[in-house]
């Protein structure tokens, strides 16, 4: 197995938590929230792989998305910052993922994603070839299907770490 590289991160409801009451970019609304154990997570990663922020976010482009990170100081724990935008096609299609894998140098193998949604996030990156994390902290079940399964299962981002360790 190649060594593990590159950790994506979803945007809304994994790393920031999504109001969807408030209209436009999250970097405009009047209130943002980092999800519990974000930080904590996201520091535990610095130094050991590169974390990219992978949102399908259509309000904001790869800026805005800055912006809302730095209001709840996590943009300087994100290397580098994909969305809709940038990337032309959402998840859960293959190509949002492997673009952003092109622009970064990374193989799917060699790369995670971690997420809340589980069919764009889980199905769709194991269906592109990448290893996945579900971000479950409701502690839903995972729906019955047919199909790839998530490599492993969080409920709290500080759980992160340990699940990456498992994947190497």
């Amino acid at each position: 197995m190649p060594r593990l590289e590159v950790v994506l991160m979803d945007w809304g409801d994994t790393l920031m938590r999504n109001f969807p009451h408030f209209p436009g970019p999250m970097a405009h609304w009047p209130q943002v929230e980092a999800m519990p154990g974000a930080a904590e997570a996201l520091a535990s990663l610095r130094g050991r792989y590169r974390v990219v922020l992978a949102t399908s976010a259509r309000d904001s482009d790869a800026a805005l998305v800055r912006a809302a990170l730095a209001r709840v100081d996590l943009a300087h724990l994100v290397d580098d910052i994909y969305t809709f935008r940038e990337i032309g096609v959402r998840k859960p299609d293959p190509g949002f993922f492997h673009g952003i894998l092109r622009a970064v140098g990374c193989p799917p193998q060699a790369a995670v994603m971690v997420g809340d949604d589980y069919w764009a996030d889980a199905v769709g990156a194991k269906r592109a070839g990448l290893w996945a994390i579900w971000y479950n902290p409701r502690g839903e079940p995972a729906p019955r299907h047919l199909g790839p399964s998530p490599d492993q299962t969080i409920s709290h981002l500080t759980d992160l770490p340990a699940a990456l360790d498992l994947l190497r």
